[in-house]
């Protein structure tokens, strides 16, 4: 007989970045050009450092920028940032805010997303957690939605595990929070610092 496939890792919903992506887009073309006319005329006297530099631009660029993600599982928030990702257990979450950037308090930590963010006015103003009755999801601020659709799947989760926030029976539960290396983007840095380093002797 086949195995029960495990689905706890079945994505629920996505969040998409609410800003960042055409500056990281841009960021990157932009290296990519330099980074190939270095390639092209450096044995006409382009700087090898230049295209070095462009190199490690434009990986910073998809790593920052590009790369990072915000998704919810049936059990888990998962931020995939920069240099790891992390896998926060719903029920364990103590408490979030959406401001300039998505911050999760879960296992006495604060963790931080890029991925959805409100301007520094916006968030100044803000409120700590939006009323969900002031406005329809049609014309609520994406921010707000994102904010309001995570407390709706973590007080759900809180439910069904039986704990309330911040209370013992949260702080006890176990594998509150998972994180896992980022070894691309982290090697793909190296890497490029290290040409960086060689191309000044060239």
């Amino acid at each position: 007989m086949a195995p029960v496939q495990d689905d706890r890792d079945a994505v629920v919903e996505r969040f998409h970045p609410t800003s960042g992506r055409i500056t990281g887009w841009l960021t990157v073309a932009l290296a990519a050009v330099v980074l190939v006319a270095g390639v092209a005329y450096l044995d006409d006297g382009f700087p090898a450092w230049v295209a070095g530099a462009a190199l490690l631009v434009g990986v910073l660029a998809w790593a920052a920028m590009l790369r990072p993600a915000l998704w919810v599982t049936r059990e888990h928030l998962v931020m995939r940032n920069l240099g790891e990702t992390v896998h926060v257990r719903l029920a364990a979450v103590e408490e979030l805010a959406v401001r300039q950037v998505l911050a999760v308090r879960a296992d006495d930590r604060r963790w931080v997303s890029t991925v959805v963010g409100r301007t520094w006015r916006k968030a100044v103003t803000a409120r700590r957690r939006p009323d969900e009755h002031d406005a329809t999801v049609e014309n609520m601020a994406y921010a707000d939605f994102v904010e309001n659709r995570i407390y709706e799947l973590v007080d759900s989760a809180r439910t069904a595990a039986g704990v309330r926030p911040g209370s013992k029976e949260q702080l006890a539960l176990p594998d509150a929070v998972r994180r896992e290396p980022a070894m691309l983007p982290v090697t793909l840095i190296v890497a490029s610092v290290l040409v960086l380093l060689v191309s000044f002797f060239l």
